[in-house]
C-alpha cells in the first residue's frame, strides 16, 4: 500500500472520530486548547492501536487463506464504509455530551476504533508494514479530531454528516480498489 494511499485510508477511518469531535465542539460551552488535545489524544491512540490489534490477529491467520484475502479485505471495507454512509444519510442526529471524562472518552473513542480493528485485519493480508500505518493514522486522527472540536464549537453539525459520508465513500472505494488490483482488473 502506497503512502498516498495509506493517507487516504488514514483520513477515511478518522472521519467517524472527527464527527464526534465536532460533537463535543458543539457542546462544550467555554472551549480551551486543551480540550481540543484531550479528544484528539483518545481519538487518535485508538485509532493507531485498534489496527495494530487487528493486524496482530489477522497475521495470525493471513497465509492459511491468501487466495481470498482481496474479497476479505474488500468485505471489510465495503461493509465499514456503508455503516458510514448510512449512519451519515439516516439523518438522526445524537444528542451531543460536553463531558471529557476518562469513562467517557473511552467509550467514544472504542466505538469511533471499531472500524479500525478491521482495517488491522485487512492490513495483515495486505501485508502492510503496520508501525507507520498505524503512526499515520494516529497523527491523522489527532490532528482531524483536535480540528473538529474547534470547527465544532464555530460552525456546529453542519459538517458531520458531510464527514462520515466521505469517510463511508473513501472506505468503499480502498476496498475496491484493493478487489480490482488483485482481480488484475487495475
Amino acid at each position: 500500500m502506497r503512502l498516498t494511499e495509506l493517507l487516504v485510508l488514514a483520513v477515511g477511518l478518522s472521519m467517524d472520530a472527527f464527527a464526534v469531535a465536532v460533537c463535543k465542539g458543539l457542546s462544550i460551552r467555554e472551549l480551551r486548547p486543551r480540550h481540543a488535545v484531550i479528544v484528539g489524544v483518545w481519538f487518535g491512540a485508538f485509532q493507531a492501536l485498534m489496527p495494530a490489534i487487528g493486524w496482530l490477529l489477522g497475521s495470525a491467520f493471513a497465509d492459511m487463506i491468501t487466495k481470498i484475502d482481496h474479497w476479505i479485505a474488500f468485505g471489510l471495507l465495503a461493509f465499514i464504509g456503508g455503516n458510514m454512509v448510512r449512519e451519515a444519510l439516516g439523518g438522526d442526529d445524537e444528542e451531543c455530551d460536553p463531558s471529557l471524562a476518562p469513562m467517557t472518552m473511552l467509550l467514544l473513542a472504542v466505538a469511533t476504533s471499531i472500524d479500525a480493528l478491521a482495517v488491522g485485519v485487512t492490513f495483515a493480508f495486505l501485508r502492510v508494514d503496520i508501525v507507520p500505518a498505524v503512526s499515520l493514522i494516529g497523527v491523522c486522527t489527532f490532528v482531524l479530531s483536535a480540528a473538529g472540536v474547534k470547527i465544532g464549537h464555530v460552525f456546529g453539525t453542519r459538517y458531520k454528516s458531510k464527514a462520515e459520508l466521505l469517510g463511508g465513500v473513501v472506505l468503499i472505494l480502498i476496498g475496491l480498489k484493493i478487489l480490482l488490483e488483485h482481480l488484475g482488473v487495475l
